[in-house]
């Protein structure tokens, strides 16, 4: 009998698909524009009620449609098949490889900040394969080491804020009180960019969407996991964040990446900061794990739906989707080895955000034309949560296409070209049947 990840496992992959680079890296592109604590922290709240909403959504959805392949599988039977082809080809593509090349190259430069004749690539290119092998071979030892790495994760970032907020020299003078100035930044292009970045850092609240089918009783665990792992992140972010802005002064973090190291820094001198990036290396590993246990679930539905990757969805005998985890890891890899896509991420992430839209703009639709359908779990105070989902999302990805156009044509063009393969697909497959 093929063994099923249980709610533990399935929270972990949620949780560390959200803890990524994303919160160690957003808030010096914040303070740019945005010099306000209470406004900072705002900003992670609205989106952690952003996430929540769209948790709330897609535990419906999952529970009344349960198959893995997430976006995929629930624009497909909603919508047009071939919409559905197009949100599996941008998961595939921009969704997962690009996001975890670059947290395993984030892995790669930590590490090389503590030994520097480590050589990034390498050291990114060789947790990629350790991962790949882990996840291909035995769906136990997988769901182990994803909960185990997630564990440890939660546990050193509690404990950095803990550690760092006690034994700092000192503490920044600020106050998270909301002063009269904040109400000015509410609504403005500066607030809604800097959404966009903590928006990307919350990516990964529909994880555990794309592997449905390899989930115990769906139905009930995964709108648990979804919720649960969502407040969990939500939490871990407000409490990094302000300590982020208690230990360093704002000037040091502003326009930075390396947030965490100059809060370590701050708080335990350079030797502090050394141990923390060893910390942030470990924290990324569950990142990668996520990904690569996530990602592949997509492209195991296209190839049971489209006989042309039908080797796509073949399965080992643990039940294990192993030719499209070695096909996602060797995408993965590209991008590690071209280390040319960072440009991408807010691209990525408008991307993504369209298919989110539309998957919850679904719920309505199927609400509406299916009210016979078995709902195991509803969305409670329906449809407050999906409106207000649609709603700070639009209002942000305007702010994108006005002021980030390049992106938006990007993905226009990620767009048609997924159209196309669907189109090219159809016809070979059409030409088999007819010979």
């Amino acid at each position: 009998m093929t063994q099923l990840f249980k709610t533990p496992t399935a929270t972990a992959v949620i949780i560390a698909n959200m803890v990524g680079t994303g919160v160690f890296t957003s808030l010096g592109f914040q303070l740019v524009d945005i010099q306000s604590p209470f406004a900072i922290l705002l900003l992670w709240l609205i989106g952690g009620i952003i996430a929540f909403c769209g948790a709330l959504c897609y535990s419906e959805l999952a529970a009344s449609l349960p198959r893995s392949g997430g976006e995929y599988h629930f624009i497909s039977r909603i919508f047009h098949p071939s919409a559905g082809f197009v949100s599996g080809w941008i998961s595939a593509t921009v969704g997962f490889a690009a996001p975890s090349a670059l947290v395993a190259l984030t892995f790669g430069n930590y590490l090389a900040a503590i030994w520097p004749t480590l050589n990034p690539q390498t050291c990114a290119l060789a947790l990629l394969a350790i991962i790949t092998i882990v996840h291909s071979i035995k769906r136990s030892s997988s769901g182990q080491f994803q909960t185990l790495f997630t564990l440890i994760k939660v546990v050193l970032i509690l404990g950095f804020c803990a550690s760092a907020l006690a034994l700092a020299p000192s503490l920044q003078s600020i106050s998270f009180a909301p002063q009269i100035s904040d109400s000015q930044l509410m609504g403005t292009a500066a607030f809604a960019v800097s959404l966009i970045y903590v928006n990307y850092a919350y990516t990964g609240w529909n994880a555990v969407t794309y592997l449905s089918s390899e989930i115990e009783n769906p139905q009930r665990n995964i709108p648990i996991s979804l919720l649960l792992g969502t407040i969990v992140v939500v939490i871990l972010y407000l409490l990094l964040n302000g300590s982020f802005l208690l230990l360093a002064p704002m000037e040091d973090l502003q326009g930075k990446v390396e947030i965490g190291y100059i809060a370590a820094k701050a708080a335990y001198g350079e030797g502090g900061a050394m141990i923390m990036a060893c910390i942030l290396a470990i924290l990324l590993i569950s990142t990668v794990s996520a990904m690569l246990m996530a990602g592949p679930r997509v492209l195991q539905v296209i190839g049971q739906d489209y006989p042309l990757f039908k080797k796509l969805g073949q399965t080992n005998k643990q039940g294990i989707p192993s030719i499209a985890i070695i096909v996602q890891a060797i995408v993965t890899a590209l991008f590690i080895v071209s280390a040319s896509f960072e440009s991408i991420l807010i691209f990525a992430g408008f991307t993504l955000s369209l298919n989110s839209v539309l998957t919850v703009i679904g719920l309505l639709v199927i609400r509406r034309r299916e009210p016979e359908l078995a709902r195991p779990f509803k969305m409670p105070f329906f449809p407050i949560p999906a409106v207000v989902y649609l709603s700070l999302m639009l209002w942000s990805l305007s702010y994108i296409a006005i002021y980030k156009t390049q992106q938006v044509y990007m993905s226009a063009v990620l767009i048609v070209i997924g159209f196309g393969f669907y189109w090219l697909t159809k016809r070979i497959q059409s030409g088999q049947r007819e010979s």
